[in-house]
């Protein structure tokens, strides 16, 4: 879905330029490839061995992943790729030790820790205005799965809901934001409960609700799916001596610390992050590092490996024990 956008940022950005596509469908590839006026490429070996390539942008299904980043780890290409980075911690693990081992750099899309309702939330609490955490509730969500005339799954790609490919439904891929906001935001998970719902899908879910027990003490709810018209981007924080929240792009906090305790509107700039693909590229070219870590890349899958097995056993689930 965000192929076309990545080709954008790429096309923007002074240090990059687009010279190839390679696609496992090769009637899109060329199809794809007309569009950006380059060529395309049938035999991935052959864009992985061009000593013309320096990097690969990997948009491919998240059951590819594994085996494309470490062919291009082998090759010496530097990777971009779109979340998840692997279905299970194990995975990420041999994909982050095959990037090391080849000396280049990995880097997974997590747009939304350089959103303005982020940076917001994060300096709320590093200022002290909400206290003491004690929930964070984050919730994104569509109506991608509402059946509609002549698609039984909506206006997402059929390819969405085959769970082979996807390893997941809403969860994986949607909610994929809220658990990696929720993750910096609240510090590290020791447990996980979760519900993952199955109502137009019958591979995968199409609504979801995780909770995260978090070893300072807080709870985290995720929510997500793909059965909801009109449903805003929501990120709340509650503490102990106040509480933000954001609804799309408005963001207001009540605090002791501020207004007399009342609400006030957050309308004051903070500074800027580079979206992904720039902190990728300040790495290569610099050395920089970026703001996106392994751990948030890791946690995104450990939390929703987790979520999977307690949906699956309906039970509570202890990270320590589970994953060691």
């Amino acid at each position: 879905m965000h192929a076309d956008d990545y080709a954008r940022e790429a096309a923007a950005n002074e240090e990059l330029a687009v010279k190839l596509i390679w696609d496992e469908d090769s009637e899109r590839g060329m199809e794809w490839a007309a569009e950006l006026d380059v060529p395309f490429e049938e035999d991935l070996q052959a864009v992985l061995s061009n000593p013309e390539i320096d990097a690969v942008i990997v948009t491919t299904p998240t059951s590819m992943h594994k085996e494309v980043i470490l062919e291009a780890a082998k090759h010496g290409k530097h990777i971009f790729t779109e979340k998840v980075l692997g279905f299970t911690l194990e995975d990420c693990e041999e994909m982050w030790e095959a990037t090391e081992a080849s000396g280049v750099e990995l880097m997974v899309s997590l747009p939304r820790l350089s959103d303005r309702a982020y940076l917001h939330a994060e300096k709320s609490l590093r200022e002290g205005l909400l206290g003491e955490l004690t929930m964070i509730r984050c919730r994104m969500a569509h109506n991608g799965a509402v059946p509609m005339e002549g698609k039984n799954h909506g206006w997402l790609p059929e390819r969405f809901f085959r769970s082979e490919e996807t390893g997941g439904g809403a969860l994986i891929d949607l909610g994929a934001h809220p658990i990696y906001l929720t993750n910096r935001l609240a510090g590290e998970a020791e447990a996980v409960y979760a519900r993952l719902r199955k109502q137009v899908s019958s591979e995968v879910d199409d609504s979801a609700a995780v909770i995260v027990e978090y070893k300072s003490g807080a709870l985290g709810v995720i929510e997500t799916g793909f059965l909801s018209h009109g449903s805003p981007f929501q990120l709340e924080l509650y503490g102990t001596e106040g509480t933000l929240l954001v609804e799309d792009e408005s963001i207001k906090v009540k605090s002791v610390h501020l207004n007399n305790g009342e609400w006030q509107q957050l309308e004051e700039s903070v500074a800027e992050l580079p979206m992904p693909m720039e902190q990728w590229v300040a790495k290569i070219i610099s050395g920089a590092e970026p703001y996106i870590t392994k751990e948030d890349i890791f946690l995104l899958t450990l939390i929703n490996e987790a979520a999977a097995h307690s949906h699956e056993t309906g039970r509570r689930i202890e990270l320590k024990d589970y994953f060691g």
